[in-house]
Formats: C-alpha cells, structure tokens, sequence
C-alpha cells in the first residue's frame, strides 16, 4: 500500500470522450489516508479481496487504452467505505469482512461515518457523475457506462465455478449481448447475476445509470484469471472487442427507463 498525508480519493483516466463510454472501477485500489493506518489489521489482510477487487485496476486501465475512453477509479479501499454501496445500506462501512474483524471501523460514531461519506464517497461519485455528464455532452448521446469488478474464486467455504460474471438488474440492453458474446466460445462458465445479484439499491450503477435510464453493465471476473500482469491484459483484450460492438448497438444511447427490482425509481 502507499501513504500519503494528501489522498485523492479518485483517479481519472482520460480517453476520447466522444466515444460515449464511461468506464467505472469502484474496488480497483485498496490505499487508506495516512490518518487512518491500517484500520488495526495487518497488512496481509489488504492483500485480500476483503481490501480491493484483485486484478481490477490493471483491467481497466489496459482496457480504456484498448478503447480509447475515459475512466473513474476509486482510490481507497472498500475497508474505510465502500462505494458501491448505498449510503443507507448497513455494509457501507464494515465491521466484519469474511471472517475479519475491522478494528478501526468499531465502534462507528455518526461523526465519523459522515466524515468518510464527504471525504471519500461523496467525492467519488461526484467525479463519476461529472465524467458521465461530460461524456454525454462531448458525445451528444445517452452514456453507455460499463462497471468492472473481480470476485474471490472461493468465499465462506463455497468454490465458485464461474469464471465471470454479468450483473444487471432491469435494463437487458448491455447485459443480455455481453453474456451472449462471452459464452459464444464455450470455454467460459459465465453466470448471470451470479456470483452476485445486480439489483442493489443505491450502487453505482443505481445512483448513475438506471435513475438516469442509460444503459450500463457490471462485469465481475474471477481474481484468480486477472491476478497478474498477463492475465489482466488477456481479459482486457477479450473484452475491449466485445464493449465496442455493444457500443455500436443502435439502442444503447437511448434514455430509456427500465424501473429496478428494488423497488420505485
């Protein structure tokens, strides 16, 4: 990890944004504000997915430079607050992460909960809606806004057998050509909303894509194909060919509301 006494809380990655995409890596780095230490843990545990999305910030970065577009990462680690989460949502800041007790986040006063929403979350997604809402103007059309994510192969004892994951909720634009295009070789075991489910009130994609009716997919791909140097760029290369097609697909610049499985948009 690094320390710095001035922490920026994203990272920009500037593309051509009359393309129209808007890439998005809420877990791409696992960095905490010198103030913050190492929230009581040893330093082994940040090398874990508990910490940051293994794999995910040298994906994205090698795919923005594939496709030439711009992209928003988040900076500090899930461990201080998660952003892709709702600010209401009960694992905003968590206390226990897959067998790990956080010292640092127990006890939580309101205070200080508060003072990492303005100091890293908010900030967060100010730079995410800013960078939508710029690409939208350059591009004169609806955003198409693609989220990148990694998943532990194994999690509380269950081994996990797909090898990437496609997570939406309402809207099929994205998702349903993405899924379609990465099974196409059968040589991937690809879930569907697996190993997560997409409808998450108040994420990401639900405070900048779904509320706006642009159209937007979360990929999660197993940390143990992204986990080094080659493997990274092998995804990325897969993938840049794939987001570029749906990119040209006539229907994604549309606004066009969908509604959400949690409930009234």
């Amino acid at each position: 990890m690094t320390r710095s006494a001035v922490f920026a809380p994203f990272d920009i990655i500037e593309g051509d944004r009359k393309r129209g995409i808007v890439l998005v890596a809420d877990h791409a780095h696992r960095e905490l504000p010198e103030e913050y230490g190492d929230l009581g843990l040893p330093a082994s545990e940040f090398d874990r997915h508990i910490a940051y999305d293994i794999g995910v910030e040298a994906v994205t970065r090698k795919l923005a430079a594939l496709l030439g577009v711009p992209a928003v990462m988040a900076r500090f680690s899930r461990l201080l607050i998660d952003p892709n989460r709702g600010e209401d949502d009960p694992t905003l800041i968590r206390q226990l992460y897959d067998g790990t007790v956080v010292p640092g986040n127990y006890p939580m006063t309101a205070e200080e909960r508060e003072r990492r929403l303005d100091r890293f979350y908010r900030p967060y997604h100010d730079a995410v809606g800013a960078m939508v809402a710029s690409v939208a103007h350059e591009s004169g059309r609806a955003p198409f806004i693609f989220s990148v994510h990694s998943f532990t192969p194994a999690m509380q004892g269950h081994v996990r057998p797909w090898h990437v994951g496609v997570l939406w909720d309402m809207d099929p634009r994205a998702p349903w050509p993405l899924i379609e295009q990465l099974a196409e070789g059968k040589s991937l075991v690809v879930g569907d909303n697996e190993p997560y489910d997409g409808a998450l009130r108040g994420d990401t994609m639900f405070r900048h894509a779904i509320v706006n009716g642009f159209a937007h997919a979360l990929i999660e791909i197993r940390q143990d194909l992204i986990g080094d140097e080659k493997g990274a760029g092998d995804w990325a290369e897969r993938l840049a060919p794939i987001v570029d097609a749906i990119n040209r697909r006539p229907d994604i610049h549309e606004v066009k509301q969908f509604g959400s499985r949690t409930g009234p948009v």
